[in-house]
């Protein structure tokens, strides 16, 4: 079941990458200082987070918030709650400290599939790739509103009979109310046995609220996806019936922080951890 590679046909497809609008994942790896980026998508950063509380600084101390609470994710499945298995949605451009490599720092054994739907990621897939000889990782085209075809395809690296943890950050608020993100999320998580998790991020309509809303408003003009804010109790709903561990739907800061991590001010992204029961 070990596999270290695309999936099948995918390096055979040629990527296409439409360099006229700004997409949100190169603008991502544009705030976090890579170069997986064009001009059209700094124009759009900056821009947009003008608006954003401490201009184009502030999120970039924001988004690098971001990518720690997803180590911390990670390690609390890996070493509390035994996961050894993930599946990674919407896993964009690759970063230092992906999920793969957290794991497999903490569980040699671990497997790590990643999706996305993105040409430019299939373009970067090749960093995504590197494991241990006990574990495997591999990259698949996927796209979340059919979860069901991710999840097989999934199956061909995972034992789905074993605890899995689904982890989508920064990627439901690219979903309208009428796409029904709480019911993707539900038939993501229904093929996984008891035991497996959901951790997921969301950009918040209820912190920071006015530049918050200002910043999305210039962005959504100006990249090809749009952004949907959402409050915490919003965001706590697309969990349904899996059950939250401690400390619940929180800004990124305060998802179980490091013991040295110094106490921020608000960050408009909510946060949470459930458990299938």
């Amino acid at each position: 079941m070990k596999s270290n590679g695309l999936a099948a046909g995918a390096e055979r497809e040629p990527a296409v990458i439409d360099t006229s609008v700004a997409h949100a994942a190169r603008v991502y790896d544009y705030l976090l200082g890579g170069r997986a980026n064009f001009k059209v998508d700094r124009d759009a950063a900056e821009r947009a987070y003008a608006a954003w509380p401490g201009g184009l600084d502030g999120v970039r101390v924001d988004v690098r918030a971001h990518r720690a609470v997803l180590g911390r994710v990670v390690r609390y499945l890996v070493r509390e709650a035994g996961i050894r298995q993930f599946l990674d949605i919407g896993t964009g451009i690759p970063r230092q400290d992906n999920v793969h490599e957290v794991a497999l720092r903490a569980a040699p054994a671990s497997r790590v599939v990643y999706v996305d739907r993105d040409p430019i990621v299939l373009a970067h897939a090749h960093q995504l790739l590197r494991s241990t000889p006990e574990g495997a990782t591999r990259y698949i085209q996927g796209e979340l509103r059919e979860p069901e075809a991710i999840v097989a395809e999934a199956g061909q690296t995972l034992d789905l009979s074993q605890p899995t943890a689904i982890v989508i950050f920064g990627v439901l608020h690219f979903f309208a109310d009428d796409d029904d993100p709480a019911g993707v999320l539900n038939r993501a998580m229904a093929p996984l046995t008891t035991g497996s998790y959901l951790a997921l991020t969301h950009l918040a309509r209820d912190v920071e609220g006015k530049d918050i809303s200002e910043t999305f408003t210039r962005l959504n003009a100006a990249q090809a996806e749009s952004v949907v804010l959402r409050a915490r109790d919003e965001v706590t709903a697309l969990f349904g019936a899996l059950e939250l561990v401690e400390p619940g739907v929180v800004q990124l800061p305060e998802w179980r922080p490091d013991p040295d991590t110094v106490a921020a001010g608000p960050l408009p992204m909510w946060c949470g951890v459930a458990r299938k029961p």
